[in-house]
């Protein structure tokens, strides 16, 4: 048995297409994607469409709970700020249906087949909950409540790591569309059944990157989608982190003085 897990593509379409075009010669039995198909690159709504032709199982991330929920009235206010132009951006790109289909997607994958194995995006607690080495064994028992695979893949953090916990063995597994380990490749897991349970194979596959990047040019996605933008189209093209750094920085600055943040974010590039 071999799987191929995506996760994080973030609408970006070139990334998809070369990891597709790889696993379509790795002679997987089962795709999985583990979330996070839309919100950062400009291609959204052409990666869910994508994804959708595959035929396989895939899992609600955060990102596609911003989408699916934008604009209503129990959205949280800083939904509707500049900050989250990014996320209205794909949402005028899908259809109600396809909304309403993304909404409804699970949030964990079981198969009856491979009881040992469980896919999530983030935790079984939550669809933001972030793993780290110094993540502790008590905090990973309050995102797994009552786990009784040995085995758990999932996304979110944007690496390939492994996490060792009791007998268990918790796989991250990178990310398509916009990696943050100084890689720019686009990158998923592969997983190979033996007696002893599944070789983690982690892939790095070059891609064209280029095109990527002149996708947030040709698109208007800079323009429409304001300062935001700029920071995912710097984290696509050095695949490393922009986002929760400024997010921190402009935290520290507004609470100083009012702050837009379009300047903030020129500020942070400036520093940075």
């Amino acid at each position: 048995m071999r799987i191929a897990i995506l996760a994080d593509i973030h609408g970006n379409l070139p990334a998809f297409e070369a990891v597709l075009d790889h696993v379509a010669r790795q002679h997987v039995d089962r795709l999985i994607i583990a979330g996070d198909i839309v919100v950062g690159a400009p291609d959204s709504a052409a990666c869910w469409r994508l994804a959708q032709t595959l035929g396989c199982p895939i899992l609600r991330g955060n990102h596609e709970r911003y989408v699916a929920h934008f604009g209503r009235p129990d959205s949280p206010p800083e939904w509707a700020t500049e900050r989250f132009a990014p996320v209205r951006w794909a949402v005028e790109q899908l259809t109600e249906a396809e909304r309403a289909a993304i909404e409804i997607l699970p949030l964990a994958v079981r198969l009856p087949d491979l009881p040992d194995l469980l896919v999530v995006h983030a935790s079984l607690r939550s669809d933001r909950d972030s793993i780290m080495p110094y993540t502790t064994d008590t905090d990973l028992a309050e995102m797994f409540p009552d786990l009784h695979e040995r085995w758990v893949v999932r996304a979110h953090n944007h690496t390939g790591q492994v996490r060792l916990w009791d007998e268990r063995t918790i796989v991250t597994a990178g990310a398509v569309g916009l990696p943050l380990d100084a890689n720019p490749t686009a990158q998923y897991l592969l997983l190979e059944q033996r007696a002893s349970g599944w070789r983690i194979m982690h892939q790095s596959v070059p891609y064209k990157l280029e095109a990527a990047l002149r996708r947030f040019r040709e698109t208007g996605y800079l323009e429409a989608a304001g300062p935001m933008a700029r920071l995912f189209m710097r984290e696509v093209a050095t695949a490393s982190y922009y986002i929760v750094p400024f997010l921190r920085a402009y935290a520290r600055w507004s609470a100083r003085e009012p702050l837009a943040l379009d300047e903030a974010v020129e500020r942070f590039l400036m520093v940075e």
